[in-house]
């Protein structure tokens, strides 16, 4: 049973995203065969691996909009899951290049682990503010090519996975062969 806010936002959630499931995995296989932007295929790789990454996200409701009406000052959040138990699960993911090296290559990767970390945390936040849903029906995860942010949601109660830039890029090239 959903409560009455987290109703009042799957709905809202349907009106702004109306595109099918379907729809958005043929725009993420499209995203495969002409991989333009490194950020999006690490997104298409967790759509299309939700259930092996994240077993508790059911139906996307929302892929990079603004949870809080259309104040995309306020963040966009880049996947928001309703989860198998009725709440809502907020993903986000960020392309960490770890395969760079040098002194500004590490604070580049470290500003971005932390970034991610704090980006889900404060749209946990203002989801809840926002939308009056209890901090309790609200899960997050963080997903990235970084598996050194592993360890970093345990303390703040944050799911996270990761996936190596060429584990990506393998599953890049044989994904057709076999879907």
């Amino acid at each position: 049973m959903i409560a009455n806010d987290l109703h009042k936002f799957v709905t809202y959630c349907k009106k702004i995203q109306p595109q099918s499931q379907e729809d958005i995995k043929q725009f993420f296989e499209g995203v495969i065969v002409f991989p333009y932007d490194k950020e999006l295929l690490l997104q298409a790789y967790l759509f299309l691996n939700i259930k092996a990454l994240f077993p508790n996200c059911g139906e996307l409701l929302l892929f990079e909009k603004s949870p809080i009406a259309d104040y995309t000052d306020l963040g966009k959040c880049d996947f928001v899951y309703l989860t198998l138990q009725g709440n809502l699960f907020l993903i986000e993911t960020k392309f960490i290049d770890t395969e760079a090296t040098g002194a500004t290559e590490r604070k580049r990767r470290n500003k971005h682990r932390n970034k991610v970390f704090e980006q889900v945390m404060t749209l946990k936040n203002r989801f809840s503010e926002y939308w009056d849903i209890r901090l309790e029906q609200l899960e997050c995860g963080v997903f990235t090519t970084d598996s050194e942010i592993d360890w970093r949601g345990n303390g703040v109660n944050v799911v996270t996975k990761s996936v190596s830039i060429e584990q990506l890029e393998k599953w890049r090239r044989t994904y057709r062969r076999i879907n």
